[in-house]
């Protein structure tokens, strides 16, 4: 039975290995997410180390206060102390590059860029191609622990709250952050996607289970090594033994928190691949990509459909569009093959 995959595509590649065995507090939220994870998945993979890493650094003590406080609606009052305390990004308005990521976030040249999308045919041993800068340019951030992130507004309908808790002033850099990730958490999905933003890292463990099922492996790229040079295509494995599968992806959105935008994507290829330095033939990376399969069904104007097909010169239903997935990114495989 093949194992269903999470391919997660996450915004920082500062990875940390955390174990039930270092002695933490078994209701710090690191620990408690390590309690989830061996509670819903069904195989005994070991645990996701990036996912690991951005677990909410609240002590025990303080996320009981500040989950207090989030019930109460008084989190507002102490928002220095919960922004530092749980390592969120408060203020954009002093950051001077911030404005420009979140104005050109709509724009998809903002994110996608000539040599990020691949053909199939790229993906064999030897083949020398352009790799896409994958190295992260959002704030470091970390997950909310769910006890609090359950008890905060998100939508459209109460962004007057959202405002008052994030001390978000009328036309501010932090307003716009906000209102921009309310846009692309509440847009439609494409035909035949499911999609959800989130805040914890329980919420997107179940998120992915809801589509694939408990039986799950994450899988990303290493790290950045290879960004915007010239590389080489190694050994080449085919998750799934190269078949069609089912795939769970979760893209980084601008918050004050960590928050991804996860979304199914049902016909897929994934590669697992090492990336070679073209000259001197060694190991400098191990990556993972993604090839989109029957395009047609998707959204034509789809940010990648899109890109995808100003860079091949062909109409968005006929791609087998592949990407190279950061470590900022996660990808759930399905146990059941698509055929």
């Amino acid at each position: 039975m093949t194992t269903p995959l999470l391919l997660l595509f996450f915004s920082s590649l500062i990875v940390g290995s955390a174990s039930a065995s270092t002695g933490e507090n078994l209701s710090t939220p690191k620990s408690n997410l390590i309690g989830y994870w061996n509670e819903r998945i069904q195989r005994n993979h070991s645990k996701p180390t990036f996912l690991l890493s951005k677990a909410s650094p609240l002590s025990a003590v303080d996320s009981a206060r500040f989950s207090k406080l989030a019930a109460e609606n008084a989190l507002s009052s102490h928002f220095p102390a919960f922004c530092a305390s749980a390592n969120l990004f408060c203020y954009p308005d002093s950051t001077p590059s911030v404005e420009e990521l979140i104005f050109a976030a709509p724009a998809i040249t903002a994110w996608v860029r000539r040599g990020n999308f691949f053909r199939e045919s790229i993906a064999e041993e030897g083949k020398v191609m352009r790799m896409p800068n994958i190295k992260d340019k959002t704030p470091e951030r970390s997950f909310l622990p769910r006890s609090i992130l359950s008890k905060l507004p998100f939508s459209t309908f109460k962004i007057s709250e959202l405002k008052r808790l994030f001390h978000a002033d009328d036309n501010s850099a932090m307003e716009s952050m906000i209102v921009e990730a309310l846009n692309e958490c509440e847009s439609a999905p494409s035909p035949g996607e499911t999609k959800r933003c989130v805040g914890s890292a329980e919420d997107m463990i179940d998120f992915a289970i809801s589509v694939l099922g408990r039986n799950i492996v994450v899988r990303s790229t290493e790290n950045v090594k290879g960004s915007k040079q010239n590389i080489m295509i190694g050994s080449v494995k085919g998750i799934n033994g190269g078949k069609v599968m089912q795939l769970v992806a979760c893209h980084p959105t601008l918050f004050p928190y960590l928050l991804y935008s996860c979304h199914s994507v049902p016909k897929v290829r994934v590669y697992e691949m090492d990336i070679l330095d073209p000259n001197s033939k060694t190991k400098i990376n191990h990556g993972v990509a993604s090839c989109h399969m029957h395009t047609s069904d998707s959204n034509p104007n789809h940010a990648e459909l899109t890109i995808a097909s100003v860079l091949t010169n062909q109409g968005a239903s006929s791609l087998d569009l592949c990407k190279l997935r950061s470590s900022t990114y996660d990808v759930k495989q399905i146990n059941v093959p698509i055929v």
